[in-house]
């Protein structure tokens, strides 16, 4: 026996049918992004550039280039990679920070504050682990 919609206004209906209405859109969404990831693919496959990596040589300002394009960094680059990205969130935070500050109180110097001091203590580990040096 079919269960019907309960309620003043509601059309009845069965479960099946009230479960396969609902579906209808998302899979008509999904089918639309499925055909537009392929559609693009298919367009990028057909206007690529038949080269490899090593057929085209790296743009630095016109001269040759020194070393090759996959060549490894050397790995004191990655504390500094470090020390920037503790700078560079130190500012994403501390500019919407000046916004609210004076809404908030003292709570908000309070924990920018502690904030700062977690990037300190990461910028005076990397400086003592001689990041900063650059011989």
């Amino acid at each position: 026996m079919p269960v019907r919609g309960i309620g003043m206004g509601v059309p009845s209906m069965t479960v099946e049918e009230a479960g396969l209405n609902e579906f209808w859109p998302v899979l008509v969404l999904l089918g639309v992004v499925v055909a537009g990831v392929v559609l693009t693919y298919g367009v990028a496959r057909v206007l690529a550039v038949r080269r490899t990596a090593l057929e085209v040589a790296p743009f630095s300002g016109g001269l040759p280039p020194a070393q090759h394009a996959f060549s490894r960094f050397h790995v004191r680059w990655y504390p500094v990679t470090m020390v920037f990205l503790a700078f560079d969130m130190e500012m994403v935070f501390m500019y919407p920070w000046t916004l609210v500050v004076s809404r908030v109180g003292p709570a908000a110097v309070i924990e920018m504050f502690a904030f700062l001091a977690i990037l300190l203590a990461g910028v005076v580990y990397a400086w003592r682990e001689g990041a900063l040096r650059w011989t």
